[in-house]
């Protein structure tokens, strides 16, 4: 095996991974409330993967900001996001879940000899942290390459990040023939497709296995759970064997 043999394998979070019921929710009430000072009534839609600059930057218009305010204000939430999360540690461990087979998958990719695995999320990366240090779902992801939404707020733009961090840290060229993002929504799918990378759809979240694949998913699973057809798929989509 050559380093040119590597498939980087970028997992998305929220719903992939974990869910976290409505903790995100109370943290953007919690950060609305103090950056604005007074109570959000509106809050943003729940499992579209959009990135937080941008759900943030729709809080704010939802509930009656002035766009003239706006630009201002996101960095301000942005910055108190991660601080609001961290508050509320325990309840992640409490009342947050882990995806079903999302520990045997995330294990599986960890450990090929022929993957490097890390992470393509809307999450900053701060909050991404927290959540995956919640269910000890850092050790198997390198999160120094990963793409978060506090490096770029367009979504798809996120691919091209994590894939120079890794060029720089791997010493392979990722392109998408060798690139595959993992994850449940309409936006994961979106991200791949105009990143730059295959897309393995997963309907873990609020989107369907017929939306995923009429959006242009390459392939679809069922579930995580079933892990040699994940390895299956990877290799699939990448047009590379996965024997080590």
């Amino acid at each position: 095996m050559t380093e040119a043999d590597l498939v980087l394998v970028l997992w998305d979070i929220d719903r992939t991974l974990l869910y976290v019921g409505d903790i995100d929710r109370q943290v953007y009430r919690e950060a609305f409330a103090e950056v604005v000072g007074r109570p959000a009534e509106r809050l943003p839609a729940r499992g579209t993967g959009v990135t937080m600059p941008l759900a943030i930057r729709g809080l704010l218009l939802d509930n009656g900001v002035p766009e003239r305010d706006v630009a201002e204000l996101v960095p301000l939430m942005v910055e108190l996001l991660p601080q609001r999360l961290a508050g509320h540690s325990a309840d992640l461990r409490s009342e947050g879940v882990v995806m079903p087979g999302a520990i045997s998958a995330l294990r599986a990719v960890h450990d090929h000899p022929r993957l490097v695995p890390t992470a393509v999320t809307g999450n900053l990366k701060a909050n991404a942290l927290l959540k995956l240090e919640a269910f000890d779902l850092d050790r198997f992801v390198d999160t120094e390459i990963g793409g978060y939404a506090s490096d770029d707020d367009h979504r798809p733009s996120l691919v091209a990040v994590a894939q120079k961090r890794a060029e720089a840290k791997y010493g392979t060229y990722f392109t998408r023939s060798n690139t595959v993002i993992i994850g449940d929504s309409l936006e994961d799918v979106r991200t791949g497709l105009e990143g730059g990378s295959a897309v393995l759809g997963v309907p873990s979240g609020k989107t369907t296995a017929a939306q995923l694949q009429d959006a242009g998913a390459n392939v679809v699973l069922n579930s995580l759970e079933d892990v040699p057809s994940l390895i299956e798929a990877i290799a699939r989509v990448t047009a590379q064997p996965m024997q080590p």
